[in-house]
Order: C-alpha cells, then sequence, then structure tokens
C-alpha cells in the first residue's frame, strides 16, 4: 500500500507547480524506483518526427534517449512510428538488423531490457515514456500496468497543461510560407514567454494542438498579433488590440 500511495503523488505531481518553469514535475529517478526499473524517460514526439526529452533520469536512460535521437533507431523511434508499445525483455536476444547501430551500444550501457510505451491520443502518438532495466527479464504485469497509469498520466500534462507544457500537433511544413511565418512566430514567441527559439516551437505547437489549429495557423495569429505568449497566469493572450513589440 506504501508502495501505492507513493505512484499516486507521483502522478498528482507530474503536472508542475505553479511557478514552476520545468514542463513535467515529480522525481523520474522515485518513479524509476517504484516501477522497479533502473531509469525512465519522457520524449514528446516533435511534427517532424524528432524527439525531445521531457523528463528523464540522469545516466543511463539520458544517454539511451542521446543515442536513439543521433542513430533514429531503437524502441522510442519504433514506437513513434507504430504508436504500439514495444517491450524487449532481453535485448541480446534481439535480431541483429532490427537497430544495428543501437543494440551494441545499448548493451556497452549495460541494458538488459527495454520498456517502451506510447503517449498517445487515439492512433495519434505524441510521445514515449521509455523504461531500462540492466537486469534481462519480462515486467510484472502489475508493474506494466503502472508504467500505463503513468504514460496516461503524462499524456493527460501534454494535452491539457498550460503554455509551458509541451504538446504536439502534426502540422505540413512542407512549404516556403511555412517556414517563413513560423521562423517568425517562433522568435516573437520566444521573446515574448523569455524562452530559448527551441520551447517557443514547441509553445506554438501546443497551442495549436490544444486549440484544434495548424501550426501555420497559429504561427500567423501570432504574426498578426492576434495572439501573445507574454506571461498570463490564464495562458496565451488572445486579444492582440493594442499589443506592440513582438
Amino acid at each position: 500500500m506504501g508502495a501505492d500511495r507513493d505512484l499516486a503523488a507521483v502522478l498528482r505531481h507530474l503536472e508542475p507547480a505553479a511557478g514552476d518553469r520545468g514542463l513535467v514535475g515529480a522525481d523520474p529517478e522515485l518513479c524509476a524506483q517504484l516501477l522497479g526499473v533502473d531509469g525512465i524517460a519522457a520524449c514528446a514526439t516533435t511534427a517532424d518526427g524528432q524527439s525531445e526529452v521531457l523528463w528523464c533520469t540522469q545516466g543511463t536512460s539520458a544517454r539511451l534517449e542521446d543515442l536513439q535521437f543521433t542513430l533514429g533507431q531503437g524502441p522510442g523511434p519504433e514506437v513513434a512510428v507504430c504508436c504500439a508499445p514495444v517491450l524487449v525483455p532481453d535485448l541480446s536476444q534481439v535480431a541483429a538488423g532490427r537497430w544495428p547501430a543501437l543494440l551494441p551500444e545499448a548493451q556497452a550501457l549495460g541494458i538488459g531490457a527495454v520498456f517502451c510505451l506510447p503517449l498517445h491520443v487515439g492512433s495519434a502518438c505524441l510521445g514515449t515514456l521509455t523504461l531500462q532495466r540492466a537486469a534481462p527479464g519480462p515486467l510484472p504485469d502489475a508493474t506494466l500496468t503502472d508504467a500505463w497509469l503513468v504514460a496516461n498520466a503524462l499524456t493527460a500534462v501534454l494535452l491539457h497543461g498550460g503554455p509551458q507544457r509541451e504538446a504536439f500537433a502534426a502540422a505540413d511544413s512542407g512549404s516556403e510560407l511555412y517556414r517563413a511565418v513560423v521562423h517568425q512566430a517562433t522568435g516573437m514567441v520566444s521573446v515574448q514567454a523569455g524562452v530559448p527559439l527551441a520551447q517557443a516551437l514547441l509553445l506554438l505547437r501546443a497551442y495549436a494542438f490544444g486549440h484544434r489549429q495548424s501550426v501555420v495557423e497559429t504561427a500567423e495569429d501570432v504574426v498578426a498579433r492576434r495572439l501573445s505568449f507574454r506571461e498570463n497566469e490564464d495562458g496565451p493572450e488572445t486579444s492582440g488590440e493594442g499589443t506592440e513589440g513582438p
């Protein structure tokens, strides 16, 4: 019962506290401990298929995410495409051709088992939750159930959080108009919200997703000053009248 209460506390605190500029709250180290794994990482999938680490234990899990991002291989990229769990209880038994570049690197890190769940709404994959363990073997059913609880709670944070949370919407990135208006809007949001450019783009995607807009439409609203991401306890300001500057 004590462990159940501790996990419930982790779930409650995934949503950052007021004033916390972090995108996800709670302690990933504690969450990994409660799930009986050696490390855990939550990533969000961007519109172009890349991933951004939101929440991660340090050490092996952080390195694994770096490898997957760099190599474009592994359970995370696979889950982002198929939007279905990838459970690997024994990494040494994976066919070499599945992740040829990643497998030797992951085994060198001492990873024996990897379990990756989608953060999804229907067939749309917003990100991934990856658990890793040195000892091979399947996750107990109860642990897998708890891991899904964490994944679902993280999905809720992505979908329903404020403008400092990351949620992602698909967008048509093929046109020159997209590149121009989104680039311009990203710079403006960066100034308005006081965040780096990379996070400013994530804020645009989060707003677009939550308001059922394309990123281009949201960017156009920012450039036209119909929408501002200046600090506001109720979220982005949607009245641009009288707004000056970026």
